[in-house]
């Protein structure tokens, strides 16, 4: 018998730092015992998301500020260990789930999340593969790729007592708009990286939109789970508002004095 998944799908377009903040929200409700295991799946903004690390690195207000200047608003994400870029042509997924000990099994969601996003690209027709391509940026063994190639998705991972967030994007398109958007951001940063590394679902199948992704995910996801899909309620909209602010970057005077 396959287990319950709540689907969430609403996005908040023009509140980059409170989209964030819903996930966090829906993190905090499920480790709480107030909402079951939900995976939110959303177009997201032109987002710079930077993770704790990047915050305190001494080139992150420089960085910031290059990510403003190429119309990418910059946010703290939940997890992850380098700066990630989400844009109108990507797609966006947030799962939290309820875990009695937040330390055991984090390669095992790692796992489940890759073998989703690889399964549901291949339906597409891409030569979808789990792992780390040299090169790659915001690094990590569960990438998936196309080819063993070109990055696809980044995924990153966050734990509290009482629940994991699993969390990251999948570039649907435009993957020109990733290399541009990371160059200067990677540079002020001082991280190394290939941008020839960085790929799009549409540069494996040529057309393709972040719906058709988004279909062939909850396809997969159905196979796996009996799916519900939710609206957020009236707490975990106000809890998001309650975590909004966490998720902003201060504009470049207050971010130099923060780094």
């Amino acid at each position: 018998m396959t287990r319950p998944l709540q689907l969430a799908t609403r996005a908040f377009p023009g509140r980059p730092a409170f989209d964030t903040a819903v996930s966090r929200a829906l993190l905090q409700l499920v480790a709480e015992g107030s909402a079951p295991e939900t995976l939110r799946l959303y177009a997201p903004d032109d987002v710079l998301a930077f993770s704790v690390l990047d915050a305190v690195h001494a080139g992150f207000a420089d960085a910031a500020r290059a990510a403003r200047e190429r119309g990418f608003a910059p946010v703290l994400r939940l997890a992850g260990g380098r700066a990630a870029v989400f844009h109108r042509e990507t797609l966006a997924f947030a799962w939290s789930l309820p875990v009695e000990d937040p330390r055991l099994g984090i390669q095992e969601r790692f796992d489940a999340l890759a073998s989703v996003v690889a399964s549901a690209l291949r339906r597409l027709g891409v030569d979808a593969r789990v792992g780390e391509v040299p090169g790659e940026y915001c690094p990590g063994s569960h990438s998936v790729n196309a080819r063993g190639r070109t990055k696809l998705m980044g995924v990153g991972q966050r734990v509290v007592r009482g629940a994991a967030h699993v969390g990251g994007v999948i570039v649907v398109r435009d993957a020109a708009r990733v290399r541009e958007a990371l160059a200067p951001v990677y540079g002020a940063l001082g991280y190394d990286w290939d941008p020839e590394a960085t790929g799009a679902v549409e540069d494996e199948v040529g057309r393709v939109s972040t719906a058709d992704v988004a279909a062939a995910l909850v396809a997969e996801l159905g196979t796996r789970h009996t799916l519900v899909e939710v609206e957020p309620d009236a707490t975990w909209l106000e809890r998001a508002g309650e975590y909004e602010a966490r998720h902003r970057v201060p504009t470049d005077d207050a971010t130099q004095r923060r780094s």
